[in-house]
This record gives C-alpha cells, structure tokens and sequence, in this order.
C-alpha cells in the first residue's frame, strides 16, 4: 500500500474517532441535563471527559498529523490555499481544534472539579449550577457536530467555489444557536430545580 492511501486511512481513522467522540459527549451532555440525581451527573460528567480526552483529542491529533503531510506531500504546500474546499476544511479544523481544546473542553473539565466539589459536600452547589447554565460553552458544545459535518462535506463534495463553505458555516452556527435555545428550555433543571434545591 502507498504511502497516499495510508495517510488516506488515518485521516479516515482520525474523522471516525472525532465523530464517534463528539456523538457520545453529546448524548452524555443530554443526558445530563435530565437528570436531578447529583451521583448520575457526576458519572456523566467523566463520560464526557473520558470521550473527549481519551476520543476526541486523539482523533483531531490523528487528523491533525495526517492532514499536514498530504497538503505538504500532495497538494504542493502553501498551494492549497487556491483550492476553496480544502482552505475551508483546514480554516474550520484548526477553529474546532482551538476552540475545542480552550472553551468546549476547559469548561467540561471545570465542571468535573465542580462536580467533585458538589458530591463532597452531599448537594448542588451554586457554583455548579451557575456553571451548568454557562452559554458561551454550550454554545460552542452545539456547534460541535454540525460544524464536523460541514468539514466532512466539504472532503466529500470538494466544490470549486465559496459558496457551500459560507452556506455550511451559517447552516452549523444556525443550528447550534437553536440547540443552545431549545436544549436549556426543554431542560430547565439546572435554572430552576436545582436551585431550589439550596433554598
């Protein structure tokens, strides 16, 4: 096997790992928010932290690695910048792997010391709650996997112009900003419940 094809299946490793990763920080984080049981919140929270550390982060190395050979082997270096579709997928990689490894994931890991703070004490405490209902974070939480999705589209459809880069980009950040809306409405827990809790 060339050495094409063998940077070509790690790069699909390294997709595979990030997707399968973000899905399950995901469900756990929906999960999460349904429930009012402060021990199951505790152990969703690590999930979260398992998929992204041991996941997630993996997988964006994979991609990370692979990806720069085969634009410095195959696509003539600094070239790839003439050629929209890949400028697009490494522009919305390198955003999701800083904003990923600073907001997304420096928040979760806040939340797990809070979380270990909460159950030492025997109840919710403000700091958790206050950190649960956080926007920024959940905001760039929901942005995730539309944001992936769009960066896979555009490998997989490689259009030679803009267009589908600017419309996936506003269609993933539209659907996050509805996520981040919805989700906290149709689990108002953290807001409400809980804090009633400490009253």
């Amino acid at each position: 096997m060339d050495v094409f094809s063998l940077l070509r299946f790690a790069h699909l490793i390294g997709v595979t790992l990030m997707g399968a990763g973000l899905i399950g920080v995901f469900v756990c984080d929906m999960r999460s928010r349904q429930t009012q049981d402060l021990k199951l919140f505790g152990q969703l929270v690590s999930l979260i932290a398992l998929f992204y550390d041991g996941v997630v982060v993996p997988g964006a190395l994979i991609l990370l690695a692979s990806g720069t050979w085969l634009i410095i082997d195959y696509y003539d270096g600094w070239a790839f910048l003439e050629i929209p579709w890949l400028t697009g997928m490494v522009a919305l990689f390198l955003f999701e792997f800083i904003e990923g490894n600073t907001v997304t994931r420096l928040f979760f890991m806040r939340l797990r010391r809070l979380t270990k703070d909460a159950m030492q004490q025997g109840d919710w405490t403000q700091e958790l709650i206050k950190a649960r209902g956080e926007q920024l974070a959940s905001f760039t939480h929901f942005l995730d996997i539309p944001m992936l999705l769009v960066i896979v589209s555009l490998g997989a459809l490689r259009p030679d112009t803009w267009t589908y880069f600017l419309i996936g980009s506003a269609l993933a950040i539209a659907v996050a900003t509805i996520l981040n809306i919805w989700v906290p409405k149709l689990y108002p827990w953290s807001a409400e419940n809980a804090s009633a809790k400490l009253l």
